[in-house]
């Protein structure tokens, strides 16, 4: 039986996925938050992975509020970058399989074509820069790893713009949202299948990819399709803003290739408009 450790088991991705573990018995889940494990701690690792063999690290442990992170840099680095290669090491030392989560925003959305793996990277904010530092850690470190670029991600657990425009639908409020940014909404327990998926497999091609669901929109777009599928869409008023101010610059378009991923993975990947349609009718 494979053992695997899911580290930032608390986040909504990690979530998904112990939602996945109730109904698989063939793998042997620790689930971790930061309460039980810092992977900024040397120390916490080593106890962690010399208590027992983990054969697959799946690291949904990570900083990810993009506005704060820009006067908390510091922080967001240790976290997503010096962790990380923590973890990269940990995982080579003990011959672990790490699965590690990503972004889009790694890219500073100037293209006006679907991102590929192999894009020059060029962050334009703390968070994408931290994230991005992470990545290289790990392609230095350790040969046995997945990384996933993702985006936007939404479920039923945590805090998401999904879940935010369901309840501000309820409040029955205006909505101000941005058309500015272009991307791909992203169903968490879409990509947590995909993970588990490949522990099963046992699949061994390791390297960098990207997921996301298939498409592309923007917030505003996300938020309508939301309302429409909640039946507010007729009693909110939902402006489209252009002009909409953050403190992190956010790339305009960062819609991903999945074109490497269906070529090395039995995947199927829904639209985003399918995947928000299959949360909301199980939820």
């Amino acid at each position: 039986m494979k053992t695997v450790l899911v580290t930032g088991a608390s986040g909504q991705l990690g979530k998904c996925i112990q939602k996945l573990a109730a109904k698989e018995n063939a793998i042997d889940w620790l689930f971790m938050d930061s309460s039980e494990i810092d992977i900024t701690s040397i120390c916490d690792l080593s106890m962690c992975f010399g208590s027992k063999q983990i054969d697959y690290c799946i690291n949904c442990a990570a900083y990810t509020n993009v506005e704060k992170a820009e006067s908390d840099k510091e922080r967001a680095f240790e976290i997503n970058a010096e962790a990380v290669k923590n973890l990269a090491e940990i995982c080579r030392k003990h011959k672990t399989v790490l699965i590690h989560i990503s972004t889009d925003y790694v890219f500073d959305g100037t293209s006006t074509n679907h991102y590929k793996e192999d894009d020059k990277t060029n962050p334009i904010n703390v968070y994408g820069a931290s994230k991005l530092k992470g990545e290289q850690y790990i392609q230095s470190t350790i040969g046995y790893h997945f990384i996933f670029r993702t985006s936007w991600l939404y479920s039923e657990f945590g805090h998401n713009f999904y879940k935010t425009i369901l309840k501000k639908a309820a409040e029955k409020a205006n909505l101000n949202i941005t058309t500015a940014q272009k991307g791909t909404p992203t169903n968490a327990n879409h990509l947590a299948e995909l993970l588990v998926q490949i522990i099963e497999d046992e699949n061994k091609n390791y390297g960098l990819y990207h997921y996301s669901n298939a498409g592309e929109t923007t917030w505003h777009g996300f938020a309508k399709e939301i309302l429409k599928l909640s039946n507010k869409y007729d009693e909110v008023i939902l402006n489209e803003d252009n002009s909409y101010k953050t403190i992190a610059e956010r790339p305009e378009y960062s819609v991903l290739d999945k074109t490497k991923l269906k070529a090395n993975f039995r995947v199927d990947i829904a639209s985003w408009q399918v995947a928000v349609l299959e949360l909301y009718n199980n939820n």
